[in-house]
């Protein structure tokens, strides 16, 4: 061989070598996103047929999709330089953000959104319900195959990416899922020529149309709130003035005072997943687990409440109540205690201590979950009362029982001069119920149900007989003191009684387990929650068939013959022509049914989203053309100043407190 020949070849190698190179990168690729998304869709949708008839029912989403991935794919690459690795990282962030959707589905209904990745120490919440059998089989399927591709790694060619080509990629590919997340034109072009039609208003069926890739891309957008058509300063001044005129006919008709110039208390207990199980057909309970809410809805003013969350969520519930504001106007799946308060917000807690109150949280778990140490003092609260201020408290189960948070509740009025406002948040009948958690339940079940069923709704229903047992001690105190009281206890929403619905599907309450598919009927069933009210003055008595929570406050207010400001007033108004509000779900004063608002209250419901938007987002016009304390509500200068200094209550004290209470002392 001749020396020229020899060194072709060897200039050939190189050459040869890194052709091979970039056809094995470019084939994984073409490749990779493809096998990503149909795994991403196995895991979301629990089973292999159904991610089969999605993906050759819908060949351009699944592309769609893929491209997405491989978008993600290509980010990854540049900042990771070898394949192997990125494969494997790919992989695992993929399925996890898959793992993290299929469940949520199974538990809440709801899947995997943008803003959820800011949910730290709340997402170990659903730890426990995740380590059943075969979820622990599919995840440690998914380690393994990771564990593995990096493995093989060290001992496989590496198919590196020089390090200028690592930047444009990368820099490429961050382009693109921008412009795909904020819904850029030529963005949304492509999207819309793939098929992509993006479901708001019922994001289970969004994700299972589009597909989980680009459902969560298009919901990236909806974690900034847009601004309301038509909201400037001169139509909220134009409002303004007409809730101003609203208020003044309200005051001159308002019902007169029922508590002869006295203060009440005021108490909401929002009992956790308080629902009522023997709503159920096709089941009976040896007794009566819910004698004392079953005795107020017949003696006393009581309804249901439409809650715009099915099995947790619960903070959601507490902003609406408390703010008066609708999550129907907010990204779906969105958490403002999370996201939006970080200023002061007008609250029912402000509105109380402007009256002269004490207002108190009363929350028997950790305060940092959900963040309402912060929000609370954001919304006017003068203390907070968390897991840390119960001293050795009784537990049933894994949490504080709603007996003690009771006890908690009476001492605090006891011991304190003003009248109270009180927004109590129990913990003990929190999911999951497949624990066995009492070791046996007092109230029987029986029915056309599964072993696991039957258990799951008999350990549901023995936290429900609790709850109404701490109502009724409640009930019981006021009553022997005879210090005007009134008290409102209702749940959060309904409980989630097993995965896909299960003992809500299997008793025959739904007909399908399939939440895109409920009727309206059985979407508001789904979001009906009892409330009862009591009070040891009489106030009239009042039949609420159906009641957003966002109006609760209002309603109470002006039950109780107390002044509305202006945007309270506007919500008691607007609850008289559509007492029902949901994302997906408005009821008319007729109870007539729509998904959508009716083109015959859509200038009210702008309205009230221009209110909100206001309140929460924009300027605070509103507050520059109504003098009103509770438009310009600020946080509490002695925030918690009584848990700073005395950081729990002695045993002494509160045993104390409840002995005086026993004897009839005020």
């Amino acid at each position: 061989m001749r020396p020229t020949e020899s060194k072709q070849r060897k200039k050939a190698g190189p050459a040869l070598t890194r052709l091979w190179t970039y056809m094995i990168i470019l084939i994984a690729c073409a490749v990779i996103p493809l096998a990503l998304v149909f795994g991403v869709e196995f895991i979301q949708r629990g089973n292999m047929n159904e991610a089969w008839m999605w993906l050759s029912s819908n060949p351009k989403l699944f592309v769609m999709n893929a491209l997405l991935d491989f978008f993600v794919f290509l980010v990854i690459y540049a900042l990771v330089g070898r394949l192997l690795p990125t494969i494997a990282l790919s992989v695992l962030l993929l399925s996890v953000m898959s793992f993290i959707s299929f469940f949520k589905l199974k538990l809440i209904g709801e899947p995997f959104f943008p803003w959820d990745i800011f949910l730290n120490k709340e997402s170990m919440n659903i730890a426990p319900l995740v380590t059943t059998k075969s979820a622990m089989l599919r995840i440690g399927t998914m380690l393994g195959v990771v564990v593995a591709l990096l493995v093989s790694s060290f001992w496989l060619p590496r198919l590196r990416l020089g390090w200028k080509t690592r930047i444009v990629v990368g820099l490429a590919a961050v382009f693109a899922l921008y412009s795909f997340g904020v819904n850029a034109p030529w963005a949304s072009r492509v999207m819309y020529q793939m098929g992509a039609s993006e479901i708001v208003w019922n994001q289970s069926e969004n994700y299972g149309n589009n597909g989980m890739a680009l459902a969560f891309t298009m919901n990236v957008k909806n974690a900034i709130v847009p601004k309301p058509e038509g909201y400037d300063e001169p139509s909220m001044a134009n409002l303004a003035q007409s809730l101003k005129t609203q208020a003044g006919v309200q005051t001159a008709s308002a019902k007169a005072n029922p508590f002869s110039g006295q203060q009440p208390n005021v108490i909401f207990i929002m009992n956790e997943a308080f629902w009522d199980p023997t709503l159920l057909p096709n089941v009976t309970f040896s007794e009566d687990p819910a004698p004392t809410v079953h005795r107020l809805q017949k003696e006393s003013t009581s309804g249901y409440l439409l809650s715009p969350q099915f099995g947790g969520g619960t903070s959601n519930v507490e902003y609406e109540v408390l703010t008066g504001q609708s999550m129907s106007f907010l990204p779906a799946g969105s958490v403002p205690y999370q996201q939006y308060i970080s200023k002061p917000v007008p609250s029912l807690a402000g509105y109380f201590e402007e009256q002269g109150y004490k207002s108190m949280a009363i929350h028997s778990y950790e305060g940092w979950f959900w963040n309402r140490e912060n929000v609370y003092r954001e919304m006017g609260f003068e203390s907070f009362m968390s897991k840390d201020q119960f001293n050795n408290p009784q537990y049933k189960g894994d949490f504080i029982s709603d007996d003690e948070v009771t006890n908690h509740i009476i001492q605090q009025v006891d011991s304190t001069d003003k009248p109270m406002f009180i927004y109590t948040v129990t913990m003990q009948n929190h999911g999951p119920y497949d624990d066995n958690r009492y070791g046996g339940s007092e109230v029987q079940v029986e029915g056309d149900l599964t072993p696991e069923a039957k258990n799951t709704l008999e350990t549901y229903t023995q936290g429900v007989k609790d709850a109404d047992a701490s109502l009724q001690k409640l009930i019981d105190h006021f009553t022997e003191t005879g210090e005007p009281t009134v008290i409102v206890f209702y749940g959060d929403h309904l409980p989630m009684l097993g995965y896909d619905f299960d003992v809500y599907a299997q008793t025959g309450f739904i007909s399908t387990p399939k939440s895109e598919k409920w009727s309206l009927d059985e979407l508001r069933r789904m979001r009906s929650v009892p409330f009862v009210t009591w009070s040891n003055i009489d106030l009239p008595k009042e039949e609420v068939p159906v009641l957003s929570n966002s109006f609760l406050g209002a309603y109470m207010l002006d039950h109780m013959g107390m002044q509305l400001p202006e945007t309270l007033a506007y919500n008691r108004e607007l609850s008289r022509k559509m007492p029902g509000l949901l994302r997906n779900l408005v009821v008319d004063a007729n109870m007539q049914m729509y998904s959508d608002v009716p083109e015959a209250l859509a200038d009210d419901v702008s309205n009230y989203r221009q209110l909100q938007y206001d309140t929460l987002f924009g300027k605070q016009y509103l507050a520059k053309y109504i003098d009103s304390p509770y438009l310009q509500q600020t946080a509490m200068p002695n925030y918690n100043q009584e848990f700073v200094e005395k950081p729990a209550d002695s045993e002494d004290d509160l045993d104390g407190t409840l002995n005086a209470s026993e004897k009839g002392s005020p």
